[in-house]
């Protein structure tokens, strides 16, 4: 998923709302395109192939990759976040495999809200009452959704608790990082990274993928960067405490998508806990838009596969 230049601010909500919407339906087509594979493929060997094929994505950046003289300091951050990054993948794809779609999109909404929390405990930010209120909130959420005591967490459950944590302490190893690396090549190396980490898990449980599977993961991989594309795009066009909101229609359009292309029910708990955590998000997107003044973590992507 090579990430662009930002685009020059337009400061436009509407065109922001816009490229929002857009993302969100991109990265529905990711978890559609995951789903429809189920258990055919073991999770290892589709994140493994879902991102071999994406780094077709990056041949133009080959040259400045080969240039690149960073630290091994800076290296080794980069090889833990991607190591971070395949473990969240692949969990991610085993949940996919076993829970509704719109269970797995509202858990992985849990992500921003730990790096909220994680940079507070390891980076100094400041964890003011609103703030705290706001990861209190979406813990409730989650609960929400997960509901122990009143029915079975299931391994699908755990693999997104997994995969929310290992993308948020990725997200933190990132903000230690802008200042050593540009943002394009960051995503490049992870891309890379991620790959050859997945490769020897991959090869322990390979099936020999059928032209229909690998085409699928291809659009899969095809639509992962045109939502990080897209996302760009609303981040450069509008705040995010206007964008931000907007990313809550992934939600319904997970739970419809569930509905009508593979049969799952709408649970009225998964939707109000979804909820629950969207609004917590806002939230803090919103307060990190009126605290612009001070440094803080950058936005975190939603959802990133």
């Amino acid at each position: 998923m090579v990430a662009p230049p930002a685009p020059q601010a337009t400061h436009n909500p509407l065109v922001g709302i816009a490229w929002m919407v857009l993302t969100g339906l991109f990265f529905v087509g990711v978890t559609g395109g995951v789903k429809y594979l189920g258990d055919d493929m073991p999770a290892a060997q589709s994140a493994f192939v879902r991102y071999l094929l994406g780094l077709v994505f990056f041949l133009p950046l080959v040259p400045a990759m080969a240039r690149l003289r960073l630290s091994r300091r800076v290296w080794g951050l980069l090889g833990v976040r991607g190591l971070l990054h395949s473990l969240g993948v692949a969990m991610w794809f085993y949940a996919m495999a076993r829970l509704p779609i719109a269970e797995v999109t509202a858990m992985n909404y849990l992500t921003p809200i730990y790096v909220a929390l994680g940079a507070a405990l390891f980076l100094g930010e400041r964890l003011r009452a609103r703030r705290l209120a706001a990861i209190g909130a979406a813990m409730i959420g989650a609960l929400i959704i997960l509901r122990p005591g009143l029915r079975e967490i299931e391994p699908g459950h755990l693999a997104m608790l997994v995969t929310a944590l290992a993308f948020a302490v990725s997200y933190l190893i990132v903000k230690r990082l802008t200042d050593d690396v540009a943002p394009g090549m960051m995503v490049a190396v992870l891309s890379v990274v991620v790959t050859i980490f997945l490769a020897p898990f991959a090869w322990a449980v390979w099936v020999p993928p059928t032209a229909g599977q690998v085409a699928i993961l291809f659009v899969v991989a095809a639509l992962a960067t045109a939502g990080h594309y897209t996302m760009t795009r609303a981040i450069a066009a509008a705040p995010l405490a206007v964008t931000q909101p907007v990313t809550f229609l992934q939600l319904l359009w997970a739970a419809l998508l569930g509905l009508f292309a593979f049969g799952e029910p709408v649970d009225g708990f998964v939707i109000a806990g979804g909820v629950l955590i969207m609004a917590s998000v806002s939230f803090l997107s919103w307060r990190e838009a009126m605290l612009r003044r001070r440094p803080t973590t950058p936005p975190v992507e939603i959802t990133r596969h």
